[in-house]
């Protein structure tokens, strides 16, 4: 049995002040006034900041922080909305930009008042080379995810090469096993792979390509790879101009984008798959504070009349391990939004119950409109 320290066994004198638990959180935590300028800090914010508190009180959230995501500062303007965002990136004033998990909440019975709190993952980023954080030596950087991924690729080939070694020397019969071994060590690698694709930080460049031929590009990869019933019908708008875009990451979204759909409608008694591109006017990626917004006016649509995704999973459908499929791995639709957003694009869900079908709609932006670096 493990023996409690003496003031664990104690009967507590009295309840802990609330503002010693504010400051004890290790979470950064900022009150904010109805106008959206800094009433309080606690120390986490402080270290986050690295300011102390007389310097963050009275300026306001726009001269702090430049959010990647345009939503946080919409649902802070609307004052009683609460928010959750994974992996944001948030440049804060002075310092390189990190990524972290914002959360927004009224503060209750203080109408316009709300608690900005934000947390830096440090499991993945813990290995950085410079040591602080996400934010900077990104050439000589040492990461989890790639020490994980050497770590592990290193025996699954042994295993692999000693299945097939093995495999020679069996009969018909027992061959079976290690041709699972086999399998098995290839679905690990590819597993691997993939969430090395999602930790990247290096961008493709993009450059001035057509959409309709990436498309087609996709299809034929898939009607060469796995062959089936279900005939992909399309729905071009043939004026549309070129694109901003890195044509291998494009064709890898359609591609997970068109297998999902072939997957999700297979059962259906007359399965059909629609890929539709059309012009959407008035569709634009805010850009940070005195910042020219990005018109996105380019739309591809993958529609399917498939049952559709589980409810429950509808507002996390991007993020990693997150997957309706029995054998699914969760790790496609986030790696698409990885590749969107750096096109500097945006995907979105929904689903149209009346009608039965589920799109995902891609918005990206004209060839010429952003700058390349």
């Amino acid at each position: 049995m493990i023996a409690l320290p003496d003031w664990r066994r104690q009967e507590p004198s009295q309840k802990p002040d609330p503002k010693r638990v504010v400051a004890s959180l290790p979470l950064a935590l900022l009150q904010l006034d109805p106008d959206l300028i800094v009433a309080a800090v606690n120390p986490a914010a402080e270290q986050l900041m690295g300011q102390g508190a007389r310097r963050l009180l009275g300026k306001s959230v726009a001269e702090l922080f430049e959010f990647d995501e345009p939503l946080i500062l919409g649902r802070l303007a609307e004052g009683e909305a609460q928010l959750f965002a994974r992996g944001v990136r948030v440049q804060i004033r002075g310092q390189a930009p990190r990524r972290f998990d914002v959360m927004t909440s009224p503060v209750n019975y203080c109408p316009g008042w709300q608690l900005l709190m934000l947390h830096e993952g440090v499991g993945v980023e813990a290995l950085s080379g410079d040591g602080r954080g996400a934010g900077g030596g990104e050439g000589i950087a040492l990461r989890a995810p790639e020490v994980l991924a050497h770590e592990i690729k290193n025996p699954l080939a042994g295993i692999r090469g000693a299945a097939q070694l093995l495999d020679r020397k069996l009969s018909e019969r027992d061959r079976a096993m290690t041709g699972l071994i086999t399998a098995e060590v290839d679905r690990i690698a590819k597993l691997i792979d993939q969430m090395q694709s999602l930790s990247r930080r290096r961008t493709e460049p993009a450059q001035s390509c057509n959409l309709h031929e990436a498309v087609r590009r996709a299809q034929a990869v898939i009607a060469a790879g796995a062959p089936g019933p279900v005939a992909i019908e399309e729905e071009f708008d043939p004026s549309l101009p070129p694109i901003m875009a890195n044509p291998d990451s494009l064709v890898q979204v359609l591609l997970n984008l068109m297998s999902n759909a072939r997957e999700a409608c297979h059962e259906q008694s007359a399965p059909r798959i629609v890929v539709r591109t059309r012009f959407a006017s008035g569709i634009q990626l805010h850009a940070g504070p005195g910042g020219k917004p990005l018109r996105l006016p380019i739309e591809l649509r993958v529609s399917d009349n498939g049952p559709g995704i589980d409810q429950a999973l509808r507002d996390h459908i991007f993020e990693p391990f997150v997957t309706g499929k029995k054998n699914g791995q969760g790790l496609g639709l986030a790696l698409v939004q990885k590749l969107v957003r750096e096109m500097n694009g945006r995907i979105t869900h929904d689903r149209d119950e009346l009608g039965g079908w589920t799109h995902f709609r891609v918005h990206l932006p004209v060839a010429g409109s952003v700058d390349v670096v």
